[in-house]
């Protein structure tokens, strides 16, 4: 079954570059063995929480800081998602992480896009990440980044990290820069957050929802999502890791998709979570059940959703 599966067309809206440097590549770049490359990059099947997860990022981070490491990287991811049968991704990554050995936020994404387009038979997208926690300026210099590449290789923003420990209350302002630039965002809400920061996301203008699983735990949020037609980006081995959820059993994912709510199916960070996609699908189907026609009509919602022109949505509904 994963082999039908795999060749099946598949979307991915959410799935970091810094969480899916392949062990390959991180190895030869370190000069480190695999086996050690993974116990620095892959998180525990359950950890205590998303704090914790998070810091399995250090170690990839550290190896993206020039412009050769970063292209192979993305070269690397794309030639990963071809393979996997996905015909169009949406990869995100924060700039502001890889300046630690002088570049700048033009080389960042040059490098990364240069890397992304090597391989011309899967159509991509970057979502670049403002990120909680971190200082305004930075975020402000994400904004104007994505500004300038918008339509160029750039189509959208978030906002990531620890939403227990950094309220969207606090970053209000940004996304109100971001919609006077008329930049398109999603945001991480609802992930290890409550169904509340959801419909803030939503109420602020977030047209998809990275993760969302908590809006389940409001009728009042799920009218709305369903209201404003927003789209829940699920990634649920993910969501089991940072504890998000008890157990991939529990996960909300079946609950939400029969109650007509728009979800996709989404890696989140292939080598954190030691997951490809069409595992997440086979899972998925283990444990729900879920038919191709489920995985279709998930694909049809994330196209959809997309942040990218209607005739590329057209072209893409074909290919399913």
């Amino acid at each position: 079954m994963l082999e039908e599966i795999e060749k099946l067309p598949k979307v991915e809206l959410h799935v970091h570059l810094d969480g899916s440097v392949s062990k390959e590549i991180a190895s030869k770049i370190s000069g480190i063995s695999e086996k050690e490359v993974i116990s620095r990059m892959t998180a525990k099947d359950k950890c205590e929480n998303l704090s914790e997860y998070l810091t399995k990022f250090d170690f990839p981070i550290s190896l993206m800081q020039t412009k050769q490491n970063l292209y192979e990287i993305a070269k690397n991811l794309a030639k990963y998602l071809e393979k996997q049968s996905v015909i169009y991704a949406e990869i995100r990554f924060a700039p502001m992480f890889h300046t630690k050995e002088g570049l700048n936020y033009d080389e960042i994404i040059q490098a990364v896009l240069s890397g992304l387009r090597e391989n011309s038979r899967i159509k991509t997208n970057l979502i670049l990440c403002m990120m909680r926690g971190m200082p305004k300026e930075l975020n402000l210099k994400t904004i104007d980044i994505a500004k300038k590449y918008l339509n160029n290789g750039v189509c959208a923003l978030d906002l990531a990290g620890a939403e227990d420990k950094f309220p969207l209350k606090e970053y209000l302002e940004l996304f109100k820069i971001a919609k006077e630039k008329n930049i398109p965002f999603t945001i991480h809400a609802g992930e290890n957050g409550t169904a509340s920061e959801v419909k803030k996301a939503i109420e602020i203008g977030a047209k998809r929802i990275g993760h969302g699983i908590h809006s389940i735990e409001s009728k009042e949020v799920l009218e709305l999502i369903e209201e404003k037609d927003i789209l829940l980006e699920i990634c649920p081995t993910s969501n089991v890791q940072t504890n998000a959820v008890t157990s991939y059993k529990e996960h909300p994912i079946y609950q939400l998709y029969k109650k007509g709510i728009p979800v996709s199916i989404n890696t989140d960070n292939i080598t954190v979570s030691n997951v490809t996609i069409s595992e997440e699908y086979q899972k998925l189907k283990n444990t729900f059940n879920f038919k191709i026609e489920d995985y279709k009509k998930m694909n049809e919602n994330a196209i959809k959703h997309a942040f990218i022109d209607e005739e590329t949505k057209k072209e893409l509904l074909k290919n399913l």
